[in-house]
């Protein structure tokens, strides 16, 4: 089973949203079923999706937890049920926190871990991506999702967001992961203010800096919800484009998005527009007259 490399892959990577669970914040219960989450994630790589992310637990803010036992009856079916029917070059992740679930996804196809506690809530997951030599989503977050939204505090937000990163990073390699197979991700939505929601969002080229492949995830998240004033979220379709528009420019590599076929446009719109940049840039270095 192959997955998407990370190490040559140049073109964005779009990573699609499987919420196989009835309560997640914009499209919970609509994926439910084993057949709806299928056919959903069929439709998905159709429009565009390399990796598909499939996950058993809600976080939205407010949110309890699952447990694995659950997690692993919701998403196991689906990830056997997609693997059967995609070509090897479409990558299943799992979403979650747990070793347990995440060692039977693996076992049923899943070639991905994301894991929006970066190893703290169980750290045998750090291990596990490691025996199984896969890439380790690690995001950062800001306390537990049932609380995370009570007034979130930082110093700098995106230093704070750095550092934290940069430490779980160190502590999954310690634990033999990878650097190939690590993605960071900034965590919007997940204990952020809407200005710090904000400052990340303008200031992506100070992660993508760090030299790991960044992911971002702020399709349909409550800060753009703000800016547009927008009730429902899945009217929130060109301001989630709009994230990754700024993203690509940015230089971030990895894109979890609920709408698949617009941000793939969107997506290669942007990364055709900076590669000419690029060219144009490296062409005036090359012809610049020398003292």
């Amino acid at each position: 089973m192959e997955n998407v490399n990370l190490a040559t892959s140049k073109r964005p990577v779009i990573m699609g949203i499987l919420n196989v669970t009835p309560d997640s914040f914009s499209d919970g219960g609509d994926f439910y079923s084993r057949e709806a989450a299928i056919t959903h994630g069929l439709r998905m790589v159709a429009e565009g999706a390399d990796i598909i992310d499939i996950g058993g637990e809600s976080t939205r803010p407010g949110a309890l937890r699952i447990p694995a036992d659950e997690q692993i009856r919701r998403i196991v079916p689906v990830i056997n049920g997609l693997r059967q029917q995609l070509p090897d070059r479409i990558t299943l992740s799992v979403d979650t926190t747990l070793t347990a679930v995440a060692r039977a996804a693996c076992a049923a196809g899943a070639g991905m871990i994301n894991d929006i506690a970066a190893g703290e809530d169980d750290a045998g997951i750090l291990q596990l991506a490691a025996a199984r030599d896969i890439p380790l989503i690690l995001m950062h977050k800001q306390g537990m999702p049932a609380t995370m939204q009570e007034n979130p505090a930082y110093d700098d937000v995106v230093a704070d967001i750095k550092t934290y990163l940069l430490a779980r990073a160190e502590a999954a390699m310690q634990a033999g992961v990878k650097k190939q197979n690590l993605v960071l991700d900034p965590g919007f939505g997940f204990g952020k203010a809407q200005s710090h929601n904000l400052q990340i969002l303008a200031n992506l080229d100070r992660f993508t800096e760090i030299g790991l492949p960044i992911l971002i995830g702020a399709s349909r998240k409550t800060f753009l919800s703000r800016i547009c004033q927008v009730e429902d979220r899945k009217d929130l379709v060109g301001a989630s484009c709009a994230t990754t528009v700024i993203g690509v420019m940015a230089g971030v590599r990895l894109f979890r998005v609920h709408d698949v076929k617009e941000h793939r446009q969107a997506a290669d719109v942007a990364y055709v527009v900076k590669s000419e940049k690029l060219k144009v840039k490296s062409k005036r270095s090359r012809c610049r007259p020398s003292l």
